[in-house]
């Protein structure tokens, strides 16, 4: 049965905060040190891929390795020329980087493009691994694309790339899925890392069908990402991002056709899946300067198997004016919290990056943001500018940090463009050192020089504190702003 956050309809009441001090300045960024994780070469496709783009990393630790993976090289009509990443193995203090071999033509593989790179690793076999979207433009390799899907490119198969020797060196690439005559968007890896749990050393690899209504499938493996079995689920939406509890279940929060952030589960190691059930209707204020910023949500679980998810929303603000970054949270991923407001700075918010202490749980749990954001909600393309944000919450999400900018400010001519508008990139991502920093990664531009673009993937030097917040607060009921519609199914996303 729905908790009593899950029955309120939009146009129902919800707690607000309001400060009773001023709205906190946001410190700047002059003083945050960077360490670049690019390979320092951009893989360029022939004669189309944008050259100097980097976008969409993702990240994550494991002991006292961090590896991070982005794209490099983007292609306007969708995915990049090859996949980058970066190792540490002391915990962010030095780096080491390369591009995944065997992906693309342009690395010696058997695709044209490829697309949403993601970390995980797997404990149990001392594997980590990155999968990556594989993409077919003309005849399935390279060329011009042919318009086999709403954004030019078809997603053939999700890939896994597997390194046995702490993220320094990898292999070649394995066939995760192949979409056959379907064509898959948004892939996205977890293993099982519970030593309790019944499926520990089981890794899953998330993913949706355009071809088929956006239906979530869902791969496993229990031999270190080297085979892997597909099962289907009644659902359908786009950007899943699977966690594991404790105990081995598998939450998947989603964008859905409708709006919504749904929650899908499988008690059984992912070999059969419930009904998905709501987490929140999204409040969409649509980010100006025609940038590509889906509503896709961001989640991780901390170490009692409570999941949070974060979104862009929003409702917290006067006639849905900009968005903020907000939060639900779920024991289970049955029911879900009210609806928790994150940012309260003002401006719009958007991309946000979780990360979450896999050590830490309840009331002193430590969790991380990383986001995007315009100073001003209402700006144009001429006028907008992007920056980098950061905030954190050592008490479970209850108060949060003043925002520091670590980035920014960036003009969207300065991005990659692409069928959807100019892109920073669909993720940005943030991994937690138990009882330690916050490693973020995210895409900053500077002025393209000579027509080549200057687009970087960074991580804060030494990471970042994670801080309780704690400004004092009055809660009031308030009615919720109601957004824009939204436009449909979401659109393939590569």
């Amino acid at each position: 049965m729905p908790s009593p956050a899950g029955r309120r309809g939009i146009g129902g009441l919800l707690t607000l905060v309001l400060l009773l001090t001023p709205l906190p300045a946001v410190a700047s960024s002059e003083a945050i040190p960077l360490t670049e994780l690019g390979p320092g070469t951009s893989q360029v496709g022939p004669g189309t891929s944008q050259a100097g783009t980097q976008v969409g990393p993702d990240t994550f630790q494991a002991g006292t390795t961090v590896v991070a993976a982005q794209q490099i090289g983007r292609f306007f009509d969708g995915g990049a020329s090859g996949i980058a990443y970066a190792t540490s193995a002391d915990n962010g203090a030095t780096w080491t980087r390369g591009v995944l071999p065997g992906l693309t033509t342009s690395g010696g593989g058997a695709y044209g493009r490829v697309s949403d790179p993601s970390v995980a690793y797997d404990a149990r076999h001392g594997v980590w691994l990155i999968t990556s979207l594989a993409l077919t433009d003309r005849d399935g390799v390279t060329g011009a694309a042919v318009l086999t899907s709403r954004d030019g490119v078809t997603g053939a198969a999700v890939l896994t790339s597997r390194s046995a020797d702490g993220g320094l060196t990898w292999g070649a690439p394995v066939t995760t899925a192949v979409a056959g005559g379907g064509d898959l968007d948004k892939s996205w890896v977890v293993c099982d890392n519970g030593a309790r749990s019944p499926y520990y050393g089981r890794c899953y690899a998330v993913y949706d069908d355009v071809a088929a209504g956006n239906a979530i499938k869902v791969a496993r493996s229990s031999d270190g990402g080297l085979t892997w079995a597909e099962t289907g689920t009644s659902a359908t939406g786009l950007g899943g991002q699977p966690v594991v509890r404790p105990n081995g279940a598998l939450v998947v929060p989603y964008l859905s056709g409708e709006g919504q952030i749904r929650s899908l589960r499988s008690g059984d190691g992912g070999e059969s899946w419930g009904r998905s059930v709501l987490v929140a209707t999204v409040q969409r204020h649509r980010v100006a300067g025609g940038l590509r910023a889906a509503p896709l949500p961001s989640a991780e679980v901390d170490a009692a198997g409570t999941v949070y998810v974060a979104w862009s929303d929003c409702r917290f603000q006067l006639s849905c004016g900009g968005n903020d970054i907000v939060m639900s949270t779920s024991a289970t991923g049955a029911e879900w919290s009210h609806i928790l407001r994150v940012t309260d700075d003002g401006g719009d918010h958007f991309i946000p990056g979780l990360g979450v202490d896999p050590a830490a749980a309840g009331e002193t749990a430590r969790l991380a943001l990383a986001y995007y954001r315009y100073p001003s909600a209402a700006c144009t393309g001429a006028t907008c500018r992007l920056t980098v944000g950061y905030t954190s919450s050592a008490n479970g999400g209850a108060s949060w940090s003043p925002p520091v900018e670590l980035h920014g400010p960036m003009e969207l001519g300065w991005l990659a463009d692409s069928a959807q508008g100019r892109m920073a990139g669909d993720y940005l991502s943030t991994s937690v050192v138990p009882g330690g920093n916050a490693h973020v990664a995210f895409t900053a531009a500077g002025a393209p020089a000579g027509g080549t673009f200057d687009m970087r993937t960074y991580t804060v030097t030494g990471g970042l504190p994670i801080t309780g917040g704690g400004r004092p607060t009055l809660a009031i009921e308030a009615p919720i702003a109601a957004g824009e519609d939204l436009p449909g199914p979401p659109a393939p996303a590569r």
